[in-house]
């Protein structure tokens, strides 16, 4: 029996075999998806693609359902940290907004699933806390532009970041991004303060 800890240089390593494990999984079914549709995905083409035991693959997933919403939540957080980044760059609080939305609303337009895989992996906890931390986000930008007087403080923040992302979801069926830029516009000169 061993007495002493395993080195942490070990348990990092590890760490690092079950990322890279995760990721070629989520990688190799997100592809598979996109080549022949939600149907031609199995767990066995997953691991064969990946280069894993089908064993192994189970250890981490129980289904393809599974694997598809961690892809789908990876995705998903990585937007929410470029939206955050942009959020946070120097400018005015109006300038960081429209920032934010046009690019949000860029990423909405980019999103086209089937139905069936959209049915599968926008439902969920994980889109629950996405789109709460989005509005929470907004509603930051909003109150600082407000407090700014660079955006309109009349109407609560909380209700204007659901105005802004309910208008800007109408982007996913625009076909430009100059398009989208109109849409952004529109949205923001909602946003405008109210002269008194």
């Amino acid at each position: 029996m061993y007495t002493t800890l395993m080195p942490k240089v070990w348990t990092d390593t590890i760490e690092a075999h079950r990322r890279a494990v995760r990721d070629a999984t989520l990688d190799v079914a997100a592809a598979l998806v996109a080549k022949g549709g939600l149907r031609a995905v199995t767990m066995s083409q997953i691991a064969e693609d990946t280069g894993i035991g089908r064993a192994t693959l189970y250890k981490y997933f129980p289904d393809v359902e599974a694997i598809l919403v961690a892809w789908h939540e990876r995705h998903v957080s990585a937007h929410l940290e470029r939206l955050v980044e942009i959020g946070e760059r120097a400018g005015s609080v109006r300038e960081r907004l429209e920032a934010v939305l046009e690019a949000y609303a860029l990423m909405s337009g980019e999103q086209r699933h089937s139905i069936e895989l959209a049915a599968m992996i926008h439902r969920g906890v994980h889109m629950e806390r996405a789109h709460q931390r989005l509005r929470d986000f907004i509603r930051v930008l909003l109150t600082e532009g407000a407090t700014a007087g660079e955006l309109r403080g009349d109407v609560p923040p909380a209700e204007l970041a659901n105005f802004c992302l309910h208008a800007l979801a109408a982007a996913g069926d625009l076909q430009s991004k100059a398009a989208v830029r109109r849409l952004v516009a529109v949205t923001l000169a909602g946003l405008q303060p109210v002269p008194r």
